[in-house]
């Protein structure tokens, strides 16, 4: 056994449709930020303590949430009404909105150059809206609205190259997007349906991708060249990777699971139970903690990795 439970942490509850999205950590402070998309807010977790602590409010169709510990940022993508959110831990009557594009999404921050990426979700009737958009934090301003080639989902940043990696839905790829010139610079065309999950090993220089077939693909980040490695038991979206112990936690909505694979042999340690619809997750690196949002009971269970 990989995750054994230690408890949960109780949420509040959904004031209207969507459930709980991303989540991020920040270990200093050992405070986790959770998109509570039903809620337009961001509910926030004492790590220490396992208790709810508060919720920052009126974030419409709050989605994604990231944080950088060496800027000291919280952002937050905010669907409902196109903006991305920038905050200090503990100053969130600071936070600042910056018009990006259409349905921003997933979120990817460069820390050299102050860059923060939203994935734009777009709109399917004007295909014009599939869209990366970049904004320089220090001045709160959008500097480039990048095209890509369909509906967007995750996005990270690899920092060796200075690159943003996108995975788009349709056609199945991931678009690779540099920071410097703000352009979409590769194309890796992926054998599978639906690019979803999307976490990095810098070390081992691999990318790691969960797609909607249940295909687990991995992207060797030097020859640009993937491999299909394991198979989920479901349809899966938030991914997460421990490289203390080089494990990768897939959170799967149906029938409502968490895959654990160790990523050396590709061998599925284990498929822990959590709650039909659970297709988020957190991860305390510091603490090989994993958090399961639980959208039917409102809550969080906490499991710890050893």
């Amino acid at each position: 056994m990989a995750l054994r439970l230690r408890g949960h942490v109780e949420l509040p509850a959904h004031r209207g449709q969507g459930g709980f999205d991303h989540a991020a950590v920040h270990h200093r402070l050992g405070l986790l930020y959770l998109a509570h998309t039903a809620n337009d807010a961001l509910d926030v977790i004492d790590t220490a303590t396992q208790h709810h602590v508060g919720s920052i409010e009126k974030l419409p169709g709050v989605a994604g949430a990231l944080v950088s510990e060496p800027r000291d940022r919280v952002f937050t993508s905010n669907r409902g009404e196109n903006t991305v959110g920038i905050f200090a831990p503990g100053d969130e009557a600071s936070l600042v909105r910056v018009p990006v594009g259409v349905r921003p999404n997933g979120l990817a921050y460069d820390p050299e150059r102050d860059l923060l990426l939203a994935a734009n979700v777009g709109d399917p009737a004007r295909p014009e809206s599939y869209t990366v958009s970049l904004v320089d934090v220090a001045s709160h301003t959008l500097v480039a609205d990048v095209p890509v080639a369909g509906r967007t989902r995750w996005a990270v940043f690899d920092g060796a190259r200075a690159a943003f990696c996108v995975n788009i839905a349709g056609p199945p790829w991931i678009q690779i997007v540099d920071a410097r010139t703000r352009l979409v610079t590769r194309t890796i065309p992926l054998a599978a349906t639906g690019p979803h999950g999307l976490d990095l090993d810098a070390a081992r220089r691999r990318l790691f991708c969960a797609c909607d077939d249940g295909a687990l693909i991995e992207v060797d980040l030097e020859t640009w060249a993937p491999a299909t490695r394991a198979t989920l038991s479901g349809p899966p979206d938030v991914i997460f990777f421990n490289a203390h112990l080089r494990h990768l936690y897939v959170a799967v909505g149906e029938p409502g699971v968490i895959d654990v694979l160790d990523t050396e042999s590709w061998r599925r340690i284990e498929t822990v139970p959590t709650e039909r619809g659970a297709h988020t997750l957190a991860f305390d690196a510091r603490h090989d903690t994993v958090y399961a949002f639980l959208p039917e009971t409102h809550r969080a269970a906490v499991y710890h990795d050893s």
